[in-house]
């Protein structure tokens, strides 16, 4: 046996996957499935039974969570789909920039400076207007396969 200490350069995250496997079977209305690369939120899913050797096949329609874009796929119903892993946070805004940034002070004390306003249009006017009225807003950051967007406002009154 060698006395010498390994050394291991690590220039990987800590190997977590941005999707986990499911079967196609077990994936209901109101889950989320991965659709041509993009995470989507299930609406509709249909079961159909197919002929004697055939698989009993799984219709998924599914709406994008950052676009908004319907998305629709077909798979057999014992075959496994990818699950990306949603997550929902909230964080207290505290600047906007003019290049559309915003800051955002993360539980720890820290800043999170890289995050665009949204694109949707409704939600983009109650941030810029309640923070040009000097409101305390918390946004709700939705993430998943490395993507990671604003998707609700709460006001916890004025500053």
């Amino acid at each position: 046996m060698s006395d010498e200490e390994h050394q291991f350069e690590s220039k990987a995250d800590a190997g977590a996957s941005k999707t986990y496997p499911q079967q196609a079977g077990t994936i209901r209305k109101g889950g989320h499935i991965v659709i041509k690369n993009h995470a989507c939120k299930v609406v509709e899913v249909s079961t159909s039974k197919t002929g004697k050797h055939g698989h009993a096949k799984c219709h998924f329609v599914a709406i994008d969570i950052f676009n908004g874009k319907k998305l629709e796929d077909i798979v057999p119903s014992s075959h496994n789909c990818d699950v990306p892993h949603v997550s929902r946070a909230d964080y207290q805004l505290i600047d906007i920039s003019e290049d559309g940034f915003v800051c955002l002070l993360i539980e720890n004390g820290n800043n999170k400076d890289d995050l665009k306003l949204p694109t949707d249009d409704a939600l983009l006017t109650q941030i810029k207007d309640g923070f040009a009225e000097g409101k305390d807003l918390v946004v709700s950051v939705m993430s998943a396969m490395g993507e990671e967007q604003i998707c609700a406002l709460k006001d916890i009154g004025p500053k």
